[in-house]
């Protein structure tokens, strides 16, 4: 009897907690940050270093992408661009707005944090059993992109923390051609050794579209449709995201033709997006995939996504971890973020109950804003 009460009692106070949690509706609720056990001082002060350490890139996108990679074999702008504006973003602590700065309603590009709701789709697919992440993708892509002896080791698991080494050409891109190796000719990097599947980590977009790819294979459904329905629809985000793949990127699935989208900006294209609805599904990852009395995203899922990599700590399911190389002296290492060129960031903070938004940042100052934004809390 004891024990039923008891367990009677973790279950109503578990439900009433779980009330109690705020989520935002159409409007937003904005607190001061005293009222939530912050200095108001010192989050005017991290707002004001987000603000003055701009990131340098060219506010003209299409410049700035082929400045930054132009050098790469056969590079060509494929997928839509926006110039930027100035820096915004917002601060949320226990899903209220305790700090804003910027424009945070301007839809932007927003670069390889698209590759965290690119994973989410993943997420989506493995949670209703629609793929089994050791299994190989042979099994599911039967056009022959892997079929060579070398790619058809690669598994789902493999595409989602770039370590694939998937060897072809997708969409006009060789996956010799991205991020190359600068002091290389093209015959030299054609014949380059790559490791085995699974057996390298490798940061490349060429792959990431192929897992794009893969996954509309599976679903049969366009990307961006899967995620409104299945997210940013029941999280309340607005109708102004888009999500763009390229001119070269439309293929046929059974009688339509559907774009498969690109997994960040690399090439152009990506996800376009506002720090509002970025921060809501940030809210959602901190919720541990519950918005409200749904789940809409496996908790086994979102542990996945921060399990570091077997060849990069700092690497989950497209996901960056505060470990390995890239952690954010002094800050918790269950931290995790997305993180795109030019200064894009989308931050969790599980041990702080925070989402942090930041676009258009120093990359070299995130780690340092951050940790004035969690050190803006009164003792």
């Amino acid at each position: 009897m004891n024990n039923l009460r008891l367990i009677l009692f973790v279950f109503v106070a578990f439900t009433i907690n779980a009330q109690q949690l705020y989520f935002p509706g159409q409007d937003w609720e904005e607190r001061t940050p005293q009222s939530l056990g912050f200095s108001n001082e010192k989050i005017v002060e991290a707002i004001q270093f987000a603000i003055e350490n701009e990131n340098s890139v060219n506010r003209n996108l299409k410049e700035a992408i082929i400045s930054a990679f132009g050098h790469e074999p056969g590079f060509e702008i494929k997928g839509p661009t926006k110039p930027r504006k100035g820096p915004n973003g917002l601060i949320i602590k226990d899903g209220y707005i305790i700090g804003k700065w910027g424009d945070v309603s301007r839809v932007d590009m927003t670069f390889s944090v698209t590759k965290s709701y690119l994973s989410t789709v993943a997420g989506l697919a493995f949670q209703k059993g629609l793929l089994n992440l050791d299994e190989k993708l042979k099994n599911y892509v039967k056009d022959g992109k892997f079929s060579s002896d070398h790619n058809k080791e690669i598994t789902w698991h493999h595409l989602l923390n770039q370590s694939s080494q998937w060897k072809g050409n997708l969409f006009g891109t060789f996956d010799w051609a991205d991020r190359p190796l600068r002091n290389l000719s093209v015959e030299e990097l054609k014949a380059q050794e790559i490791a085995k599947p699974g057996k390298a980590y490798k940061y490349n977009d060429v792959r990431v579209n192929l897992l794009s790819f893969s996954l509309l294979s599976v679903l049969q459904v366009p990307l961006p449709k899967v995620l409104k329905r299945e997210i940013m629809d029941p999280i309340g985000a607005s109708s102004s995201w888009r999500w763009y793949g390229y001119e070269k990127s439309k293929i046929a699935v059974g009688r339509s033709i559907i774009s498969s989208v690109s997994g960040g900006g690399h090439f152009g294209g990506g996800l376009f997006i506002n720090s509002l609805d970025h921060a809501r599904f940030g809210l959602l990852f901190l919720r541990n995939g519950k918005w409200k009395n749904e789940l809409l995203l496996s908790p086994e899922w979102i542990k996945l996504v921060q399990k570091p990599s077997e060849h990069n700590e700092s690497y989950g399911y497209m996901w960056w971890l505060n470990k390995g190389d890239r952690k954010w002296k002094d800050l918790p290492e269950n931290i995790y973020y997305g993180a795109g060129f030019g200064g894009n960031y989308l931050v969790i903070v599980p041990d702080h109950k925070l989402v942090i938004v930041a676009r258009w940042i120093d990359s070299s100052k995130i780690g340092e804003f951050v940790k004035r934004v969690i050190n803006s809390q009164k003792n």
